[in-house]
């Protein structure tokens, strides 16, 4: 890069930090009283300035470039405030969603089978069994034979029938063995 247009690139750099130091309090202030909350002020006026700095050079050669960036940060501000509202819309329209049900006990115990299998196994389980992939399917998605989906399936499913079939392990809590000075104080 010559030293003319590192010189450019500074000066301008000088000039957008004096413009963005001279207007953004006021510009924010202009958009707070428009969208009533700071943050959406600020993000808005912020996005704003973004958008000013990689059109700069065309900015101010056209003037004064502040109306130009309070008419992008009150697009901003108002598309932000529309898409809320159509949020609000769409969950007043459709109402309250439904719960998701309870986690049972048994799909408590298949996640934490699923998750000792190796990833390879687990992978050919959830694909074949759980997203209904036929078989030649799920061993395009693995970039497998379907002979080695069929292997990999009944090592599996034999993994996760031991697995299952185990009874819960409760971790019971060890006894801390005493010293002799211990016992005597107790």
């Amino acid at each position: 890069m010559s030293s003319t247009n590192r010189e450019t690139d500074a000066e301008r750099r000088a000039e957008f930090d004096a413009f963005y130091l001279a207007t953004s309090q006021r510009m924010t202030g202009v958009i707070y009283a428009l969208t009533g909350n700071l943050a959406d002020a600020e993000d808005a006026v912020q996005e704003a300035y973004s958008r000013a700095w990689t059109r700069w050079a065309t900015l101010t050669a056209a003037g004064d470039p502040t109306g130009w960036v309070r008419v992008v940060a009150r697009r901003i501000a108002v598309g932000n405030w529309r898409r809320a509202r159509n949020r609000m819309r769409a969950h007043f329209r459709h109402g309250e969603a439904t719960p998701a049900p309870a986690t049972s006990a048994d799909h408590v115990a298949l996640v934490a089978a699923l998750r000792k299998l190796s990833s390879g196994r687990r992978e050919a389980i959830v694909l074949f069994h759980l997203c209904d992939l036929t078989g030649a399917e799920a061993a395009a998605e693995l970039g497998i034979s379907e002979g080695a989906l069929r292997t990999r399936l009944t090592r599996a499913r034999e993994e996760l029938q031991h697995h299952l079939s185990e009874p819960a392990r409760v971790e019971q809590p060890k006894t801390a063995k005493r010293t002799k000075k211990e016992t005597a104080r107790a």
